[in-house]
């Protein structure tokens, strides 16, 4: 059943300053360094100044311990991997990570971060990395911590059900159309219900530990601290949220558990990083920000979500009467010779247009790819094959376009990784909230060059189009 925005407004506030001075006491007792492992490039839609690595090297790795900041991410790009390819990425990983903390004596702290619609492969993720550490290092895990809100993309989780906003309505994440996914489909909104449905019944809603807003809105610190040191046997922990004051309240119980032996392993939303990982607020980017040189080339903006939000924000992006719009026919992947020629034909005009000064949309044709039942590993391959052919789009380009928009999960992290060869990119911060901007490194194909991360299901019909305003000036 939905419910309406009012009910956020009508919940007991907490007193901010009292939170924060909690919260920022209990950072200075937690030394762990914090992995982010992201499964797909939107994860850092609330931090800025955090490196993300697009690979999990040990070079990477201990390149990432080796910095001040107290978190990095690692980009897995796992949400488009089949589950066997997903296992592996997290067993090489978590090995890896046990090998250079011991060396390095350090403590870590990882965090699985997932979609906020819930989709993804869970619980396959965390039990790869919890059986791999345990067996590889001294680490023994207590629990999970499920923890699905995302304030600015309006995920809330409110009595134990999550839900998604869509105007001034809450409604239930299993009745939007995130739940219909064809590979991450679900039919849970309770999140104890959804930790059984995807479990197999492994972990049960009657299992669960759920931490309420109740006791979060009373700061019962302790309360939810003696809850964390019950928790055994990798029992989940669901974590209700609407602000990031509930984080932070939550974040000071869970040091404070963390302080007294608990190890935890979480599944979260964006919103978890930025307090654990201490990220101060920052002002959304500006143009002065995003663009350093001023450059003759037209701007790229790659489309492949096929969310219906992103839909809606390609229509009225049309609008802009200045942009070119170019539509990759990708259903003929179905037939290789003319898919080529497709792809060909996109590149000889996109290059045209940015040489021109014009800048330009490429999106993928809209209607989804559908094989029928039971054929979803099939479209997952076709899938790949497809975000191959709009990362080659990138990777062939010969002109520097002034800025580059990717539109989609899946879709900004093939082009990040391949289509613009980057290692290692430091989070600027975001250019509308939740959406967020790499800087390229020096080793990419444009060095140093902006590169909006606009996720596929977050901001409103209009958002798209006015993050290309800013950039157009």
């Amino acid at each position: 059943m939905k419910q309406s925005t009012d009910i956020l407004n009508a919940l007991p506030k907490a007193d901010s300053k009292s939170i924060q001075t909690a919260y920022e006491q209990a950072l200075t007792h937690f030394q762990h360094k914090i992995i982010v492992l992201d499964d797909d490039p939107t994860g850092i839609q609330t931090v800025h100044g955090v490196s993300v690595f697009t690979d999990w090297s040990e070079e990477s790795i201990e390149a990432g311990f080796l910095e001040d900041s107290r978190m990095f991410f690692i980009l897995t790009n796992s949400r488009s991997m089949t589950e066997k390819e997903t296992a592996a990425a997290h067993e090489t990983i978590a090995s890896t990570i046990v090998k250079v903390a011991e060396r390095l004596h350090q403590d870590f702290t990882i965090v699985s971060r997932g979609d906020s619609t819930l989709r993804g492969h869970f619980p396959l993720e965390t039990e790869v990395l919890r059986t791999t550490i345990e067996q590889r290092g001294s680490l023994q895990f207590d629990g999970e911590i499920i923890l699905p809100f995302f304030q600015e993309g309006g995920r809330f989780t409110i009595n134990n059900i999550h839900y998604v906003q869509e105007g001034h309505d809450l409604i239930p994440a299993g009745d939007t159309e995130f739940a219909l996914d064809r590979t991450f489909g679900f039919q849970s909104s309770h999140l104890g219900e959804w930790i059984e449905e995807k479990s197999g019944g492994t972990f049960t809603k009657e299992n669960t530990t759920y931490i309420s807003l109740e006791d979060i809105r009373a700061l019962r610190i302790d309360q939810i601290k003696d809850q964390l040191l019950d928790v055994k046997d990798f029992q989940k922990v669901v974590v209700n949220a609407v602000d990031y004051d509930d984080i932070k309240v939550f974040v000071t119980a869970l040091i404070e558990a963390i302080q007294a032996g608990k190890q935890f392993i979480f599944r979260s939303a964006a919103a978890l990083t930025k307090i654990l990982g201490g990220i101060l607020d920052q002002a959304l980017l500006t143009r002065d920000d995003l663009i350093q040189e001023e450059s003759q080339h037209g701007g790229l903006i790659m489309i492949g979500s096929h969310v219906k939000k992103t839909t809606e924000q390609l229509r009225a992006l049309r609008q802009n009467e200045n942009m070119a719009f170019i539509e990759f026919n990708t259903h003929l992947v179905l037939e290789p010779e003319a898919f080529q020629e497709e792809i060909d034909r996109v590149i000889q005009q996109t290059e045209r247009l940015l040489a021109s000064g014009q800048s330009v949309a490429v999106y993928t044709r809209r209607e989804r790819l559908d094989l029928g039942d039971n054929r979803q590993e099939e479209e997952l391959k076709l899938s790949v094959q497809i975000s191959d052919a709009v990362t080659s789009i990138v990777q062939r380009l010969t002109i520097r376009p002034k800025y580059l928009i990717a539109k989609g999960g899946i879709t900004s992290s093939d082009i990040g990784t391949r289509g613009l060869s980057v290692k290692r990119a430091t989070v600027a911060g975001q250019i509308k909230p939740g959406i967020p901007v790499w800087q390229t490194g020096e080793e990419s194909k444009f060095p140093f060059m902006s590169y909006v991360i606009f996720p596929g299901n977050v901001g409103s019909k209009d958002t798209l189009k006015e993050a290309v305003e800013i950039l157009e000036g």
